[in-house]
């Protein structure tokens, strides 16, 4: 192998990762995404051995035996276990790269939630330094989702994105390269999933699993009155009896049972919009506010968003993947776009 294909391969091997509470999306460089997968890890109780990460381990939610434990290591936005998630960052890194990133030691940039922590962000890329990368870089995801939604964030004329994910929503408004006014409510998709466990349970004396919910969010949630109203049949527990129990819901009861959670994602926008200067609201009510992560396929939340705030609002191209999208557009652009990163932990190589 020559110096050139070498120096070219190592370069190549740089990533960004969309680190969720929900899913992990990993960008390779010159290569695009390449990884797309639930952030749950299977953990033997056993052994401690982690047993699968992913979307195999996410089949194993609410089904393991006693000697197993299926998790996700990440609880709004932030690392809840340390070591499992660099465990689960290694596997990722190591799918990405074909199992050969103790090679290259890529460089990482990692989107992380706008309201965390100095502790949080260290857990952060101490995880991703201890997974094999040879620098770990931070970004806040509403700026990654600015970014990879195609906002002019250099320009002066004010942008806004709202970055609805699993276990957080961003919300923040962008003008000259930086973040001028912003909001993180950590609440976000998981918290939609147990509005709807609670509802049923409450309401309908069912008991029904998160991934239930998850199905239901998914197929029948809306947040805004729809024209076509649906019913559809829920499985699950007699809270009573014990017994298997179906139950007719409507599209109207998930609205219902979501409505709490919509108001904590309006009231956060609000709130963003009372701290912005009044020269950059008008840039937004002329150019609107862009939704995106995986909340923003929920139906009718842009009608909702703009019902709220009398901007007009439209969602992303792709929503689930901006941020990732926006970590890779970072490393393709790295010396003009430096700018944008919170901080720089270098990573001494671990082995060449």
């Amino acid at each position: 192998m020559s110096l050139l294909t070498s120096v070219l391969g190592i370069w190549s091997a740089d990533i960004g990762i969309d680190l969720g509470t929900a899913n992990t999306l990993v960008h390779v460089r010159g290569r695009g995404i390449v990884v797309n997968e639930p952030s749950v890890v299977a953990v033997s109780t056993l052994t401690g051995q982690v047993l699968s990460v992913g979307t195999e381990a996410r089949r194993m939610l609410g089904r393991t035996p006693a000697d197993i434990v299926a998790m996700r290591p990440l609880r709004d936005g932030v690392i809840a276990d340390f070591e499992h998630t660099e465990q689960m960052i290694r596997h990722f890194i190591a799918r990405a790269h074909n199992r050969a990133w103790h090679i290259s030691h890529p460089r990482i940039v990692i989107g992380i939630p706008s309201g965390v922590t100095e502790v949080e962000k260290r857990a952060v890329t101490d995880a991703a330094t201890m997974a094999g990368a040879r620098e770990a870089h931070l970004i806040e995801e509403p700026m990654a989702a600015a970014i990879g939604s195609g906002l002019p964030i250099q320009s002066a004329a004010g942008s806004m994105v709202v970055d609805i994910g699993g276990g957080t929503t961003e919300v923040a408004v962008i003008s000259l390269g930086g973040i001028v006014a912003a909001t993180s409510a950590r609440v976000g998709g998981d918290e939609m999933d147990e509005a709807i466990v609670q509802y049923v349970r409450r309401n309908m004396g069912l008991l029904i699993g998160e991934r239930t919910a998850e199905d239901i969010k998914i197929a029948m949630g809306s947040a805004f009155p729809m024209a076509d109203e649906r019913s559809f049949l829920v499985r699950g527990r007699d809270l009573i009896t014990g017994l298997p129990k179906t139950v007719e819901m409507t599209t109207a009861h998930v609205r219902e049972a979501l409505s709490g959670v919509l108001i904590d994602i309006v009231r956060a926008v609000r709130s963003t919009l009372d701290t912005t200067p009044a020269e950059l609201v008008e840039d937004i009510i002329e150019r609107g506010m862009v939704a995106c992560g995986g909340g923003a396929l929920l139906a009718g939340l842009d009608q909702l968003l703009a019902h709220e705030t009398l901007m007009p609002v439209r969602v992303a191209e792709d929503p689930l993947t901006c941020v990732v999208r926006g970590t890779g557009i970072v490393l393709d652009e790295i010396d003009t776009l430096n700018r944008v990163l919170l901080r720089t932990r270098r990573a001494r190589a671990l082995r060449s």
